[in-house]
Order: structure tokens, then C-alpha cells, then sequence
């Protein structure tokens, strides 16, 4: 098990990037897609890393709703 901070980025339709929720929780999981995977809503539809080596997973329901996971050790 893995220690991450977990930046996470609500976005909808109507307010677009600009208006997301953020939060940033604390978890431990064996991997960020298997924390995406269990609590998650949407399924994975990119999973990357930033300049910064970290990994970040977006979700997202095809209709313009998203889930931007952000996973710092």
C-alpha cells in the first residue's frame, strides 16, 4: 500500500473548468487506478503524469462531465 495525496477536480458541463469543486483527501491504495477504480463514479479515460511525475487519472461520463484525479506520494 501506497501513501498519496489525491487532488480532485469535479467538472461539469455547465460551469466548465473554471467553476469545478476541488477537494484534496489523503488515502492509502495499492495503485491510483486502483483507487480510481474502487471510488470512483465514471469510468478511466486517460491516465497520465504532469511535469512534475505525478500521476493524474481523468474519469468522465462522455456527456461532458469529468473527474480529474491528481495522485502525489
Amino acid at each position: 500500500m501506497h501513501e498519496y495525496e489525491i487532488f480532485i477536480e469535479e467538472i461539469n458541463p455547465c460551469g466548465g473548468e473554471k467553476y469545478s469543486k476541488k477537494s484534496l483527501i489523503e488515502a492509502e491504495a495499492d495503485s491510483p487506478e486502483a483507487y480510481v477504480k474502487e471510488n470512483g463514479r465514471f469510468p478511466v479515460l486517460e491516465s497520465t503524469h504532469n511535469e512534475s511525475g505525478d500521476v493524474v487519472i481523468v474519469t468522465g461520463d462522455n456527456q461532458g462531465s469529468f473527474v480529474r484525479y491528481t495522485f502525489t506520494e
